[in-house]
């Protein structure tokens, strides 16, 4: 080998030394505010079910309706490709996977819900079964991936019922055999960041009382106020909320309805894609960019019921306002009835199943330095392999045809993902 000609430099290496300790304290913040995507699955949708309905036969219950509805009013491939316009080449594939999904995994992740839809007179003892429930299903291998509750809000007039609520089913949950992997709670109608403080305080105080790890229980962040998007003072509320959780905050959760009650929109017009609903959602996606703090679209109240042509309706647009929802980076939401079961799925495979070739062509091309007619740079392998890995883990794509097509494992696709996506994966290796 040849000589390394010599390069010159005009400063001193204290010049760099002093530069980079200055910016220690920096380095720190970036780290602890935006460590990045966690690495786990992120369910397509959240099911809310009532705390006096739920009971052990729930999800089987949704994914039986469900099918039953797709046998009445689209039992083929052909005839679910006419109602939402799927493609010809992905309607066997689709429809087949929408009916496996239905059988075998109905719902991604279910709340038992003890606030606006929880009707019932004695919030303990349903509490407590909805602790008991969720324990046996998890024991059983019936459980959603999955589950948790949505206690009443942090607000005086409800305050200490929902504090009650909350230690009721985690204390259930520890004496029935401990807390779940899955386990999700969800605080609603938060305004304030002290409120989010507060709920931390608590889930710290449950964590000391039974020796658990501390910060093992998160929670995600309900938006439905305006105040909860913009404070008095013109600065992002929800940003001060994901630092006052101090960790926890798993997830930000539209609430469709009632945000958009709040800034007035009357009900005939309340919706997701309506524009008070996206810069809500806009401004949320950019206050948890890097937090590892994802974001989740609500849902819509025009449920599939009734003569098949009204179901079709309603399948269309669900079917649009969740492919709208995927284009826009918001990869969950919710589903009210489980006639919203088939679109979701149907919407959410076309999604993955549409884009698959040329993203597993561009992740083989950039992993092997083969060039092509897109030059992608890091940040696009690690949005074409956080593909896939969504597309892999609802169903949408099978390991071994993505791993055909880029010629990469799933440790590899774990790796350009996310560093802390392919730290998960060496370790469960």
């Amino acid at each position: 080998m040849g000589q390394k000609e010599k390069v010159a430099t005009s400063l001193a290496g204290a010049v760099s030394e002093s530069v980079s300790a200055s910016l220690v304290p920096v380095d720190e913040e970036l780290a602890r505010r935006y460590p990045g995507d966690p690495g786990t699955r992120q369910p397509v949708h959240t099911v809310y079910v009532p705390g006096d309905v739920f009971d052990a036969g729930t999800i089987r219950s949704w994914g039986d309706q469900a099918l039953a509805m797709l046998d009445e009013h689209a039992p083929d491939a052909a005839s679910l490709a006419a109602v939402l316009g799927l493609r010809d080449d992905l309607a066997e594939d689709v429809h087949a996977r929408v009916r496996a999904k239905l059988a075998n995994e109905p719902i991604e992740d279910l709340r038992v819900d003890f606030e606006d839809g929880y009707g019932g007179t004695d919030e303990d003892t349903h509490a407590a079964r909805a602790a008991r429930l969720i324990t046996e299903a998890y024991a059983d291998g019936t459980a959603a991936p999955y589950m948790g509750i949505r206690m009443k809000c942090m607000e005086a007039a409800v305050r200490d019922r929902g504090i009650r609520t909350t230690d009721v089913f985690l204390t259930g949950l520890v004496e029935n055999g401990g807390l779940p992997d899955g386990l999700v709670l969800t605080l609603p109608k938060v305004t304030y960041a002290e409120q989010v403080a507060a709920f931390v305080r608590l889930l710290e105080a449950f964590e000391k009382a039974h020796g658990l790890d501390a910060g093992r229980l998160g929670f995600e962040i309900q938006i439905e106020t305006s105040q909860a998007i913009l404070a008095a003072d013109g600065t992002a509320t929800v940003a001060r909320m994901i630092d006052a959780a101090e960790g926890r905050a798993t997830g930000l959760h539209y609430g469709t309805f009632d945000y958009s009650a709040c800034v007035g929109v009357s009900a005939a017009y309340q919706a997701s894609d309506h524009p008070a609903a996206d810069h809500a959602k806009a401004i949320m996606q950019v206050a948890a960019a890097g937090t590892g703090v994802r974001v989740s679209d609500g849902s819509t109240n025009v449920l599939p019921v009734g003569p098949t042509e009204k179901v079709h309706d309603a399948w269309r647009l669900h079917y649009g306002l969740t492919r709208r929802a995927l284009a826009r980076a918001y990869y969950q939401g919710w589903d009210m009835h489980p006639g919203h079961l088939p679109t979701r799925y149907a919407a959410v495979f076309a999604f993955y199943r549409e884009g698959f070739e040329q993203a597993a062509a561009r992740l083989s091309a950039y992993a092997n330095q083969a060039g092509g007619d897109v030059m992608d740079e890091p940040a696009t392998a690690k949005a074409l392999s956080s593909y896939l890995l969504r597309g892999i883990d609802c169903g949408a794509l099978g390991t071994d045809e993505v791993a055909r097509l880029t010629g990469l494992t799933r440790a590899d696709l774990d790796g350009f993902a996310s560093p802390r996506r392919g730290d998960l994966t060496a370790h469960a290796q």
